[in-house]
């Protein structure tokens, strides 16, 4: 037993961490091109300007692919590469750059997975107050019938939105993330509402004007809760932690709120009390329009919390240990959410699971040999993906991993101080080289995860 025959071993991107080419053919400008010009916003200063010059490069990145046996590719579309406004007339020599590569991964037997939304949100339409103007709904609905028209007559799989937790919480609420605000709590919990209306209906315009039979899915993130034991109370201890309502000032980094309102039709009764006096109108056509029948469920996992029921009750976190191991990015190793995230996603929502995005930011560089040798890398996906197995054949229904990422790429607020990828990026050069888990992963996917 083991992964299904038809596990879609894959990797992840998103197009301004790789692309580049930010003002090149005709495409518009975005917020994170705009954010990343003020001073102090980034490490060092770093912008995605040029990031892995995908844009001029894509052919040999999906030669990689190719090399590495990789099965499926998610990667996102640059809304204003596409309309440069946001809205109105289409840049074709976008166009044509998503045509081909979509159709070059095709020719390498590889999936494409697309991702609508990875956080590029037009300049010219957060000008027109973005998420905040309930007009987002009809935008994000009028890019996504151009995406469709365009691609699905080739993509088959689409994920909406990528980690609205980041993207509403840490661009609005927290501040660090493009377009970099500290908004008022009652202005987030607009743009969340207006978000997920937008999600609700580029489904329906997805399977409206799709060529083919599309499946639809949604990608959010947060971090996971797993037991510290086996006992029946503390899995439930877990559980309830993963979908609880959290404090307000913190209330974007939730499951629930994000995941209930898509996935079961309904917003969270406590949160709805909780957050009573910063809620918009929230109506019954509301939450119908959002509820939409998806295929599949995504998540991002990367780390998680242990969790055990105290003494009175009520879960606790277990504080970890002095010396608990962690990644380059200060991020702890949690190999055990990678089981019970999942397993505790399917249970309450009842969908096939993808895993979105999982992988590492690790202290990479070119060894003496000329290569590029990672084994905590290794170390850290092979526990990642034991556990992933064992929730698959302990019964939850995993469709396929999207490791996170194909290559190191501009990092966000980090720049590029952190290495995610399996090939290295020499950013001076653009030289591209395997790391050792590239090779590793390959093994991985031939073998479908019998090496584990």
């Amino acid at each position: 037993m083991g992964f299904q025959k038809d596990f879609k071993w894959g990797v992840a991107t998103a197009a301004y961490q790789i692309e580049g080419a930010f003002q090149e053919d005709g495409k518009g400008l975005n917020i994170w091109d705009v954010f990343c010009r003020e001073k102090g916003r980034t490490f060092d200063g770093h912008t995605g300007e040029i990031a892995c010059d995908h844009y001029h490069r894509f052919r040999e990145d999906v030669a990689l692919m190719k090399e590495l046996g990789i099965k499926a590719y998610r990667f996102s579309i640059s809304w204003s590469r596409l309309l440069p406004t946001g809205t109105g007339k289409l840049n074709p020599a976008g166009v044509k750059f998503y045509n081909e590569l979509i159709d070059a991964l095709l020719d390498a037997g590889i999936e494409p997975f697309v991702t609508l939304y990875h956080w590029d949100l037009p300049y010219d339409l957060y000008k027109k107050g973005g998420w905040l103007n309930p007009e987002s709904v009809n935008w994000f609905a009028e890019y996504t019938k151009n995406v469709a028209e365009l691609y699905s007559d080739r993509v088959s799989n689409f994920f909406t939105f990528n980690e609205p937790q980041c993207f509403i919480g840490n661009a609005c609420l927290r501040g660090f993330h493009a377009p970099g605000v500290h908004g008022m709590v009652r202005d987030t919990f607009e743009m969340a509402h207006n978000v997920l209306k937008a999600h609700g209906t580029a489904v329906k315009v997805l399977r409206e004007y799709a060529k083919s039979d599309v499946k639809v899915g949604y990608a959010p993130t947060c971090n996971m809760s797993y037991p510290d034991s086996d006992k029946p109370e503390d899995i439930e201890a877990a559980r309830m932690t993963l979908f609880e309502v959290k404090e307000t000032e913190d209330w974007a980094w939730n499951v629930a709120w994000w995941s209930d309102p898509v996935m079961l039709g309904s917003y969270p009764e406590e949160g709805l009390k909780k957050y009573r006096e910063y809620l918009p109108e929230i109506t019954k056509d509301d939450m119908k329009l959002i509820n939409q029948p998806l295929d599949f469920y995504g998540q991002n996992i990367y780390n998680g919390v242990r969790v055990r029921m105290g003494s009175d009750g009520k879960p606790e976190v277990v504080k970890r240990y002095e010396g608990f191991p962690k990644t380059s990015l200060n991020w702890p190793v949690t190999p055990e959410c990678l089981y019970w995230g999942p397993r505790f996603l399917y249970e309450r929502y009842k969908k096939p699971i993808y895993i979105t995005e999982n992988g590492t930011s690790c202290h990479d560089d070119i060894s003496l040999d000329g290569k590029v040798h990672d084994p905590n890398r290794i170390d850290f996906l092979n526990r990642y993906l034991r556990e992933l197995k064992k929730c698959a054949e302990d019964g939850t229904d995993i469709r396929g991993y999207f490791l996170w990422s194909l290559l190191d790429n501009f990092e966000w607020h980090t720049g590029y101080a952190e290495r995610f990828g399996i090939v290295y990026v020499d950013y001076p050069s653009q030289r591209r080289i395997i790391k050792d888990s590239g090779y590793w992963y390959r093994q991985t996917i031939q073998e479908n995860g019998e090496n584990l």
